[in-house]
Order: C-alpha cells, then structure tokens, then sequence
C-alpha cells in the first residue's frame, strides 16, 4: 500500500467516525437547546468537512511529477491543512456568535441522562480517534493527518467542557453552558492556528532538515573536501536536498561524478523522507587531507 492510499483509507475512516458524532451531539444539542453541545455537534461537522478536504487534498499530491510540476503536487496536502484551519476558524465565529447570544438571553437549556450518554460516547471515541490518526500521521510523516488529529483532540476537551457544563447547568447555573461554548471556541482557534503555523512552514518552503547534520553526512563520503549551500525543503514525507561539495581537482569527471553519488545515496539512505538531493560540485585545489599529505 502506499503512502497517499494509506492516508485516504485512513481519513475515510475517520470521516464517518466524525459524521456520525456530529450528527448525534448537534441533532441532540438542538433538540434540547443546548448551546455548548450545539456547539461542540458543530466542531464535529467542520472535522467531518476537514476529512473531505483533507482526501481532495491527498487525491491531489498523489498525482505524480508532470511538465509544468516537476517537483511533484505534495504541496496540495499543506493547502488542505490550510483549508482545515479556515473551517475551524469560521466555525469558532459561529460558536461564538451563538454563545454571545444566550449570555443575552439568559435561556437555560434542557439536560438530560441522554444528554450525558451521548457526550460520554462520543469522547470516548473522539479519544480513540485522535490517538489513533496521531501515530499513524507521525509514522507516515503525513502533515494532513497530524492537522486532522490536532482538529480531532480539541473535540475531547471541548466535550468534556460540555459535560462539565451540563453538572454546572443542573446545578442551577445555566449561564455555564454558553460560557463553556466560548471556551471551546478558544480550543478551535488555537487548533486553527497550530495548523496555520505547521502548513505554513511547508508552503514557504522553511528548511526541513538541519544543515550541519546534512553537511556532516556529505563530509562522512570519501573524497568529499568541503561541503556548502546546504538547502532542504518539503514535508517531512517528502524532502527535497540540494548542496555544493569540493572535491579534489585532480579528479576525473567520472571519479568526481561517483563521489557526488554516493553522497545523494548516503543521505538518503542516513534521513528518512528524503525523495531527492541535487549535489553540485566544485573543484577544489586539494582536500584538506591531500593537502596534508603534499606537506
């Protein structure tokens, strides 16, 4: 199996997995006025919405190389993560709204031994499911399924914010339902802006892996003189390495070529993710150990 098959079996999943919690904690809330269930009914419709976007955004990058894309169309996964940040974004402003809305108004709304059921269920799989796409996301190096597990796991605190409540309500203070919808429209925002910050990295290509540590492996090649201009970009499941090395001048083009090679297979063979390393070489004089030997 793949890398894009695995994600898109795995976010088929957890779409239905999301559609089914929405659909019980939003019909609910509405069915018995409650803000912060609503609330949190609508945070699991947006996850639903984000796991579309996320398998447009994978059908996308697993088109491979063409003419007018020759690195590749892995950038469309981070544009579905940016996608995913808009809709916990706009969803948080419709919580927020709402929740303003019956501070005015004062409305209690109506709690029940189901309405507990339902919460607890639903955390319970919004547990299993954020755990779940979490490690697989980190061990694919899969930035879309890292954003989903993020946007998931603000489900469980947002839930047992409505839990809490719905004790606080049927204590007599129904004010704590539209303040815990606030809170968990905070929980959105900040989810929003951690997958804003992650995708935004990739887009404008910030450096994915450290120079020294990819310098230090070109120096390790023999006949390797000096190693410079180290630049890395691209996801963690998909990085693209470029660097100059120095190489002794005496060197045939063909002997020169090697050690350029076998540079490009130590570094992909030593940082995992690598897809591919463009080595330019330079004549140097002498390497440094030539040197020494010629004193």
């Amino acid at each position: 199996m793949t890398y894009y098959e695995a994600v898109r079996r795995i976010l088929i999943m957890i779409f239905a997995v999301n559609a089914a919690a929405a659909l019980l904690k939003g019909g609910w809330g509405l069915f018995t006025g409650s803000m912060a269930m609503s609330a949190d009914g609508l945070h699991s419709l947006f996850d639903s919405i984000s796991n579309i976007i996320g398998l447009i955004g994978i059908s996308l990058a697993a088109r491979p190389p063409d003419s007018e894309h020759p690195y590749g169309h892995s950038k469309y996964e981070s544009l579905a993560s940016l996608a995913i940040a808009a809709m916990l974004f706009a969803g948080c402003l419709e919580i927020a709204v709402g929740a303003v809305g019956r501070l005015q108004s004062g409305e209690a709304p109506q709690v029940t031994a189901v309405s507990f059921a339902i919460m607890g269920l639903t955390l319970a799989i919004n547990i299993a499911v954020s755990s779940y796409e979490y490690i697989l996301g980190k061990r694919l190096n899969s930035s879309i399924l890292v954003a989903d597990s993020l946007h998931t796991r603000s489900d469980i605190y947002a839930s047992l914010g409505v839990i809490l409540g719905f004790v606080a309500v049927r204590m007599g203070y129904p004010q704590a339902d539209p303040v815990i919808a606030l809170l968990i429209c905070g929980l959105i925002l900040i989810t929003g802006l951690e997958i804003l910050r992650d995708s935004s990295k990739t887009l404008l290509d910030r450096a994915s892996l450290d120079e020294k540590d990819v310098a230090g492996l070109a120096m390790s090649v023999e006949g390797v003189c000096s190693c410079h201009a180290v630049r890395t970009r691209g996801m963690a499941s998909e990085i693209f390495v470029d660097l100059h090395i120095g190489v002794d001048s005496l060197l045939s083009i063909e002997a020169a070529h090697k050690v350029g090679e076998d540079v490009e297979r130590t570094i992909k063979s030593r940082i995992p993710g690598v897809r591919d390393v463009v080595v330019h070489l330079e004549p140097g004089d002498y390497c440094e150990l030539k040197a020494k030997q010629m004193e």
